[in-house]
């Protein structure tokens, strides 16, 4: 945190004006009156966007040795019935009697009630806290007591092709055009576990009220792996994270009176059963660190467990990576142990493998259930539900052979009992001899927001102080994610000085820095606009720069505003070292 800090705490409503005004974001299409829930992201918060992403890329895909793809963010209906999205993406939805205003029931319990996680209760009981505490429509203040609370779902629809074309849907997470894409994915790491598949890419829910500019929005940026592993043979190796420090909110202390959360290390967490699965673990002492060589403060940031009521059915354990701002936290990324549900899901919806083999040490001799079914009996008894009637009784073989102990087998289809003579399913027990087997993978997902993280970070980096007795705003954003690593300037309007400047920073740009070039206002004001967007260092060329040989140029930080000379023929080499860490301002 810089010397230069004000004590006040910077407000969301200043950021956001300085983002809008310096080009970070702002709310789209804004000659139409603009749409809730959409932003752009300007020529500042492209760039600052772009660098968080690679920084992420850097350290979950190409460290961890993870592929990536890019896959449609439009999809065919089946591939959310197979997921469970179209039946169970809800929000709750309270719409005012006056105004017809409709908000998130959930949101509106947590601003106004000591509920910090209105989401995991059930509709009935937000109804009753909506009652009790008497809430209003915080648009209009008309009373919501007595207003039903709906279940309302955020997929986005859209049709696929002209005429009778098929249903589908914006993907509302990166993560399942991963998943339905695993039959080939599995190809490309021939076969072999654990192996990671990442992806970038934009995520869209019709979010009821969103809200906190680009923290709550109808269209954003998501960074996933997902990480898939054999749940009996995989385990992660923690020696490179167990010293990791970080601050825990676990379930059991927010279940308490008073309970808070604490500092300890990844591998006492793992160790006390805090942390109780392990890759959810390694992946939290991956995480840390990036976040914080990214510019987020850590001392406001912490990893929260969900609780059981809010924790996705499929999930074992589940943590949030959060951050605070102003005085509410926020969530910018989850850490699940999904299980197999996902892949075993698009197995039985999509009829394709989704397993890998596993190859065992030796041969094994095992007894196997098999049936094959008298077809010209099923096919006269069932019509076009025959193979569906095959199909239940090679699970029930699988699953329970002693329900063909009789002289007749029951199975359901679609709700109704039917029986079937044992002789008809061709029922047998075999001696096989298998040289392995085939294993749905488990996965683990770290899931990261990308336009949260973008925000904390510029939130976390914004700054006010006084220079030479002039009030000064700056973000102070770490070199490696702000937009525009160098400004250069020629000290006032003159065709040498500015020939120069322009040289110099061609040569940085070549030396693959990001650059700006400013000749517009004096010196002093330069400097300001360079510091309200966050670029690290300004380089000033002067008369004695083209005047003495060797003359150099000024090299002004932006934290501390020290200045000083540096030749211009080592100015690339320099500032590139800075830019990659390996050398620091101080120590030129």
């Amino acid at each position: 945190m810089s010397e230069h800090e004000s004590a006040e705490e910077p407000t969301s409503e200043k950021l956001v004006e300085l983002a809008k005004r310096r080009g970070y974001f702002f709310q789209s299409s804004g000659a139409y009156g603009g749409v809730g829930g959409f932003y752009t992201f300007g020529p500042q918060g492209a760039a600052l966007k772009g660098n968080v992403e690679n920084a992420w890329r850097d350290r979950f895909a190409l460290a961890e040795g993870n592929m990536e793809i890019d896959a449609p963010t439009i999809m065919p209906e089946p591939v959310f019935e197979a997921s469970g999205h179209l039946d169970g993406f809800d929000d709750m939805l309270v719409e005012c009697p006056e105004c017809g205003e409709s908000h998130r029931a959930d949101h509106v319990v947590e601003d106004n009630t000591e509920y910090e996680d209105a989401e995991s209760l059930p509709i009935p009981e937000v109804e009753d806290v909506i009652a009790e505490y008497e809430l209003v429509c915080p648009n209009c203040g008309a009373g919501l007591a007595g207003q039903a609370v709906d279940s309302f779902n955020l997929m986005f629809a859209t049709n696929i092709g002209p005429g009778d074309s098929d249903p589908g849907y914006l993907r509302p997470e990166t993560a399942q055009g991963i998943f339905v894409e695993f039959p080939r994915l599995k190809e490309y790491a021939r076969n072999q576990l654990p192996f990671g598949v990442t992806q970038i890419g934009r995520a869209y829910r019709n979010e009821i009220s969103p809200r906190r500019s680009i923290i709550r929005t109808r269209e954003f940026t998501q960074a996933e792996l997902e990480y898939f592993i054999d749940p009996e043979a995989d385990e992660p190796d923690l020696s490179s994270v167990e010293d990791v420090e970080v601050t825990l909110y676990p379930a059991s202390e927010q279940n308490e009176d008073g309970g808070k959360a604490f500092e300890t290390t990844i591998g006492e967490a793992v160790e006390e059963g805090i942390i109780t699965d392990q890759w959810v673990a390694y992946f939290l002492g991956v995480a840390k660190p990036w976040y914080e060589s990214i510019g987020v403060d850590m001392d406001r940031f912490r990893f929260r467990q969900h609780l059981a009521g809010e924790r996705a059915h499929y999930a074992s354990d589940c943590w949030d990576a959060e951050s605070e701002i102003d005085g509410n936290w926020i969530e910018m990324a989850g850490f699940a142990h999904r299980g197999n549900y996902d892949l075993s899901k698009h197995a039985e919806h999509s009829g394709d493998r989704f397993t890998i083999f596993r190859q065992y040490d030796e041969p094994k001799t095992v007894e196997r259930a098999t049936v094959d079914p008298d077809m010209s009996y099923l096919g006269p008894e069932f019509g076009g539900d025959a193979q569906a009637v095959v199909g239940k009784l090679e699970d029930l073989a699988a699953r329970d052979r002693s329900a063909f102990d009789g002289d007749t087998v029951e199975i359901d289809l679609e709700g109704e009992t039917h029986e079937i003579p044992v002789g008809k399913t061709g029922f047998s027990v075999e001696e096989q001899t298998e040289a392995g087997e085939h294993v749905t993978p488990h996965v683990v997902e770290p899931s990261f927001g990308v336009d949260r993280t973008v925000y904390t970070v510029l939130h976390h980096a914004y700054r006010e102080d006084e220079v030479a007795d002039e009030e000064r705003t700056f973000l102070e954003l770490e070199p490696e994610v702000a937009p525009t690593f160098v400004g250069v300037f020629p000290l006032q309007s003159d065709d040498e000085l500015e020939a120069e400047a322009e040289a110099i920073a061609e040569a940085l740009r070549e030396a693959g820095l990001s650059v700006t070039y400013d000749d517009s206002g004096n010196i002093g004001r330069r400097y300001r606009r360079q510091d309200e967007v966050g670029t690290p260092f300004c380089v000033t060329v002067d008369y004695e720069s083209i005047e003495q040989e060797d003359g150099g140029v000024t090299v002004r930080e932006r934290d501390s505003t020290e200045q000083k000379r540096l030749p211009i023929d080592e100015l690339p080499e320099t500032l590139s070292a800075i830019r990659a860490g390996d050398l620091e301002f101080d120590e030129l």
